[in-house]
């Protein structure tokens, strides 16, 4: 007698999500999952758990650490990691300042957002990665829905989007030549509400700037950014104090809040199914510098 089994759709993009996993484990030398502490490498950690406990993961985890984090998320990255008894590689992009890899901006609109890409394709050649697993979502941003699931970078680490492989139904092609390499999106098809329905689902913690709480921020550009040491303000952008929580959680310099009293799970997941806004769009000043900004960033090695 055979029992019907019905799926839901966070079941089915669970599952689709493991079965890339477990074809960059199979297909590739030596993949990394990039791991910054924000909502999305949250959930990658918890589909890594499934497609391999009780097993170590068979790959590291490595966060391009710009220095200009939020400390909270930081030490929730630390915490995490810890508790889950894997091994961290931080890519620093002060050292890569340090070691005049790159100049670093100054003045009110510095950021050191832009500089992650060299940081970044340093540490992958320095640890000879193939693959670098990462959180990016089709419905972020314009050029992350031309990404495939596995999506090919040359010797250089760049991008070529009129360069990609087809992907037909759920075969993914992994084959390389030594210095090439591969970023993989196992949630490329996941939506930011499927993302908050997963995390409340399988009760993931969070770092606390996601929820509701009261800051100190000003506003420039429209856009709300926490009051720190690390971003210069121009004399006529004062400090004051607002109930706020982040939909992202990048650098500090580029990376916005929005005005909100959601403090619980619940009330996050009906605060973004009513949203009529990108979080990228709302709350992440690099994707406003041009209408093709990540996409020029992507083509040059860029997450």
């Amino acid at each position: 007698m055979r029992t019907a089994v019905h799926l839901t759709h966070l079941d089915e993009l669970e599952a689709e999500a493991i079965h890339i996993m477990r074809e960059v484990a199979a297909e590739l030398e030596r993949p990394v999952l990039l791991f910054s502490g924000g909502k999305d490498s949250i959930v990658l950690l918890r589909l890594a758990e499934k497609a391999f406990r009780p097993g170590r993961f068979p790959f590291p985890l490595m966060h391009v650490d710009t220095g200009h984090n939020f400390p909270e998320v930081i030490e929730f990255r630390d915490r995490r990691v810890a508790e889950l008894g894997e091994r961290l590689v931080v890519a620093s992009v002060q050292e890569s300042i340090d070691r005049g890899r790159v100049v670093e901006q100054t003045g009110p609109r510095a950021s050191r957002n832009q500089l992650q890409t060299t940081t970044l394709l340093d540490a992958m050649a320095e640890h000879a990665f193939d693959a670098a697993i990462g959180g990016a979502r089709r419905d972020e941003e314009r050029s992350r829905a031309k990404e495939r699931i596995f999506s090919f970078r040359d010797d250089f680490g760049q991008w070529d989007p009129r360069a990609q492989r087809p992907e037909l139904w759920s075969l993914y092609n992994g084959k390389i030549r030594k210095g090439e390499q591969v970023r993989v999106f196992p949630i490329s098809n996941w939506t930011e509400l499927d993302v908050w329905q997963y995390v409340a689902r399988e009760r993931l913690e969070l770092p606390s700037i996601y929820y509701a709480h009261e800051r100190e921020v000003f506003e420039r550009d429209g856009m709300l950014y926490a009051a720190s040491d690390v971003v210069e303000r121009y004399e006529h952008e004062v400090p004051f104090r607002e109930w706020v929580r982040f939909r992202t959680v990048g650098d500090m310099s580029c990376t916005g809040a929005v005005r909100s009293r959601a403090t619980s799970l619940h009330e996050v997941v009906a605060e973004i199914a009513s949203t009529r806004v990108t979080e990228r769009g709302e709350t992440r000043a690099d994707d406003r510098a041009s209408e093709a900004a990540m996409e020029d960033r992507k083509r040059v090695g860029y997450f």
